[in-house]
């Protein structure tokens, strides 16, 4: 962040100018962990604990001040009343802080680029892609992880400083105005739409709203700035007419646009080897040249030219880009890394699914697993509103023209696709004895699927491991991988 003083951040957030003014901000966290000298720390009421119980401890931990709504709370816990910067809402003082501290950061280097991305799926991918590719520009800050809420973009925000060339932030909503208040604490230079699927259908009310949510992005582009949308998603595409800003396009197939010469990058040519994509990557400068993803998953193409587009309209050379495309590999946790460990094919795509990304990691798994027997362990798939049932039971036909020996649901959204497998005759016993290829093990929780899992495999399996975050499947696989054990 751009170091102030604790009057200037004060002022900023909204909060009485405390005692201790001229002192130096130099970071701000919301994790006491992470305190060091200079630090601010924002309390946060959590899940299981309010920071405001934290704020003695985080000052005895070198912290310069703490931000709350709670000061009885903080007092309580022994911290001085002098080092306490007291607002309504310490989320959205977190905001206006990353909010203050990027404009002037721009002030000093107008050189600085944002880039924005969202998208049902890929956001992620995608910018793990970006962050690679636009090392050639200089020092790029971006979330490890998905950090793309109103807490963890604006910490994201909040560690770029003087020497950062690019910020690249996911954006993520399950609600409209999500992206509205993002991009108001974070202004894109470019932003980006990947696909418009079938995620928090039951937060939104149905996909045309999911689009509308999306769109937020279009519209909040700093003047100069360009729009990057996905000609192959219909959605995506009538975006267009929302931006005030310059449109450019990407096609993960070709697929001609409505204007033309505004396809910016494009594949053809698309095949499949051991789970990897290879392609012809096309730029509107005459370039193309046959690439072949180190991600694995045919959807990664999707990703792939997505950050091609970016890079090429913001200067990256050919060259850079597909040498990062043909380099890269899984950089965010849970995010289809897929390894290797003894005799298993490991598929660990467990951070978060929707019914689209579902298919995905199901496709993959069978690119993978050609000739070896395959273990799906699915959670559910969480916010699909009254869709839920129906989306689960309608992911058993990618599982069976996948070939998936066992299927192990995890949760009791997931169970709903195991109730349709067992009545379309999967995993039927007679005499103690299987006679349909997929057997079915219904869990009701991670540590039940992770036990019914080890009983279960064998040498030489490929295992999927994919659910949305609340399902917990992300927990099998950290207790499955031993790598660095």
């Amino acid at each position: 962040m751009k170091t102030v003083t604790l009057a200037e951040l004060a002022s900023d957030i909204g909060a009485t100018c405390p005692d201790h003014g001229e002192e130096l901000a130099t970071s701000i966290v919301t994790d006491t962990r992470k305190i060091k000298p200079g630090s601010v720390f924002i309390a946060i009421k959590g899940e299981r604990v309010d920071g405001a119980r934290l704020a003695h401890a985080a000052l005895e931990a070198g912290a310069v001040a703490v931000v709350t709504n709670s000061p009885d709370l903080a007092l309580a816990s022994g911290a001085a009343e002098d080092r306490l910067l007291c607002v309504p809402d310490p989320v959205r003082a977190l905001g206006e802080a990353a909010r203050a501290s990027l404009a002037r950061l721009r002030v000093e280097n107008p050189d600085l680029r944002v880039i924005a991305i969202t998208g049902s799926v890929g956001k992620t991918t995608t910018k793990d892609l970006l962050a690679r590719i636009f090392l050639e520009r200089g020092t790029v800050v971006a979330p490890s992880g998905s950090f793309n809420n109103e807490v963890g973009l604006p910490l994201t925000v909040l560690r770029a400083d003087e020497e950062t060339a690019t910020l690249i932030l996911e954006m993520g909503a399950d609600h409209i105005g999500n992206i509205s208040y993002l991009t108001s604490i974070a202004p894109p230079d470019l932003g980006v739409v990947l696909i418009v699927a079938r995620a928090h259908l039951g937060e939104f009310g149905g996909i045309e709203n999911v689009a509308r949510a999306k769109a937020e992005i279009v519209e909040t582009v700093r003047p100069g700035g360009l729009v990057i949308l996905n000609a192959d998603d219909e959605r995506v595409a009538a975006m267009a007419g929302q931006a005030h800003a310059p449109v450019r396009y990407f096609s993960p197939t070709g697929r001609p646009v409505a204007k033309a010469g505004q396809l910016e990058v494009w594949a053809s040519d698309v095949t499949h080897k051991e789970g990897h994509a290879i392609f012809t990557l096309h730029g509107s400068g005459g370039q193309s040249r046959r690439v072949r993803l180190a991600l694995v998953g045919e959807h990664h193409v999707a990703n792939a030219v997505a950050a091609a587009c970016v890079g090429l309209t913001s200067g990256i050379s050919f060259s850079c880009v597909v040498d990062v495309l043909e380099k890269a590999t899984a950089a965010s946790p849970h995010r289809m890394d897929v390894y290797t460990q003894g005799d298993l094919t490991v598929i660990d795509d467990s951070y978060n699914a929707n019914p689209d990304s579902m298919r995905a990691g199901i496709r993959g798994l069978a690119s993978l697993g050609a000739g070896k027997r395959k273990i799906a362990v699915l959670g559910s798939m969480l916010e699909l509103g009254e869709e839920s049932a129906s989306e689960h039971a309608d992911l058993l036909l990618p599982l069976r023209e996948a070939g998936v020996s066992l299927l192990i649901t995890v949760g009791k959204e997931a169970a709903a696709l195991a109730r349709a497998a067992r009545a379309r005759g999967e995993g039927i016993t007679h005499s103690g004895q299987e006679t349909q290829e997929m057997i079915i093990v219904e869990a009701l929780d991670w540590e039940d699927a992770l036990s019914a899992l080890r009983a279960a495999i064998t040498p030489g399996d490929v295992i999927l491991l994919k659910g949305s975050h609340g399902s917990h499947v992300w927990r099998i696989a950290d207790a499955l991988d031993e790598r660095g054990k």
